[in-house]
């Protein structure tokens, strides 16, 4: 029977929408997506960047990129960000880094006074890394809420975060604010305010009337990802004292805005951040297979993007691993190499090889 051009246009149709449903009706730890670290992070402008290499050459080799704008990584296809975030309650802590006075001759910074304002700031390294694409979390928030709103459909999107305090081992460097209760009380607030609960998927939500997050992540109640579209997932990278920090009075993260990186085992287990997949690739995919949502990195400190080395984002999608960070969604301007990462077809999102009900499936922004 030959077929018309209506006809086959008619099951063309139908077996996009089978296949859309079927990856609409997974829950979203079926899939694995690529994303950014220190999605934030512009240039260290060359003149200081030259005066710091003098001094540390192999440090300075490690920091040596720089992204695009949140909303453009967005629009690109990553399905992922990190933003790291200092404390500044009164503001103008961060104002006036020191590697300014150490090298004259650089642009000018902060030149609409964001950062004089109090609030948590957002840079990599204070004093040497410190220009941001959003200064501020509130600008970093407003972007992604805006992004959202113009993006209504989007899938899921991970925003793991550093809380940032840890002093420079150097002397003379700026010396962070520490992450306390209240500090943490503030950080979930500036979310809600500034993002608002309907653009979320909290520890909540996953839990429902599981007695702990862990049982209900182990049982599969993730939401499925038609649920998800238009939703940020925040999750904070910490482990020891200030991850403690943020789960004490929390059982399970009742009321929490993040997630933690909490270890397999404990009440607070559902996200795990393991960021070496070719060492640790069975653990990884045991943990995926039980219902975890495991974050793992095809790249880190420039090493594998300048020996264009594809080992470790092989490692990452064996792994199932459903967070794949990587500074080289793009080719880099600041070195000459090959190295890029996405999945086949230039895509950021695919389902996860571990659950073959999802095989056919496939979606993007």
């Amino acid at each position: 029977m030959k077929l018309t051009g209506g006809l086959l246009a008619g099951i063309f149709i139908t077996a996009s929408a089978l296949i859309n449903n079927n990856t609409d009706d997974q829950t979203i730890n079926h899939f694995q997506v690529i994303g950014s670290h220190n999605s934030y992070k512009q240039a260290i402008n060359p003149k200081l960047f030259r005066f710091l290499q003098q001094r540390d050459s192999v440090g300075m080799s490690k920091i040596d990129y720089e992204h695009i704008s949140l909303a453009d990584q967005l629009n690109l296809g990553l399905n992922a960000l990190e933003i790291d975030v200092y404390a500044d309650p009164k503001g103008g802590k961060y104002a006036h880094p020191k590697g300014l006075d150490w090298v004259p001759g650089q642009p000018a910074f902060d030149t609409q006074g964001v950062m004089k304002e109090p609030g948590f700031k957002v840079f990599h390294i204070e004093d040497i890394d410190f220009r941001s694409n959003c200064a501020t979390f509130k600008i970093c928030l407003q972007q992604l809420k805006k992004w959202s709103d113009e993006h209504p459909d989007h899938n899921p999107v991970y925003i793991t975060m550093n809380a940032k305090d840890e002093p420079s081992k150097k002397p003379g460097f700026t010396v962070p604010e520490k992450f306390t209760a209240q500090t943490f009380a503030d950080l979930d607030k500036e979310i809600l305010t500034n993002l608002g609960k309907q653009y979320l998927i909290t520890p909540d939500d996953v839990r429902g009337s599981y007695k702990t997050l862990e049982a209900a992540v182990l049982h599969n109640n993730w939401p499925k990802l038609k649920a998800a579209k238009g939703k940020f997932i925040f999750i904070l990278d910490e482990k020891g004292e200030k991850r403690a920090t943020y789960i004490a009075g929390h059982p399970s993260l009742k009321g929490r805005v993040l997630f933690a990186d909490a270890m397999p085992g404990t009440p607070e287990a559902a996200i795990h951040i393991m960021n070496d997949a070719k060492k640790d690739l069975a653990a990884i995919q045991s943990l995926v297979k039980k219902g975890y949502i495991i974050r793992t990195r095809a790249d880190s400190d420039t090493e594998e993007a300048r020996a264009n080395d594809m080992s470790s984002f092989i490692a990452a999608q064996k792994s199932g691993a459903q967070i794949i960070s990587t500074d080289y969604y793009k080719k880099s301007t600041h070195f000459k190499s090959d190295y890029v990462i996405s999945f086949a077809g230039g895509n950021y999102f695919k389902a996860d090889p571990l659950f073959k009900t999802t095989d056919a499936a496939s979606a993007g922004n």
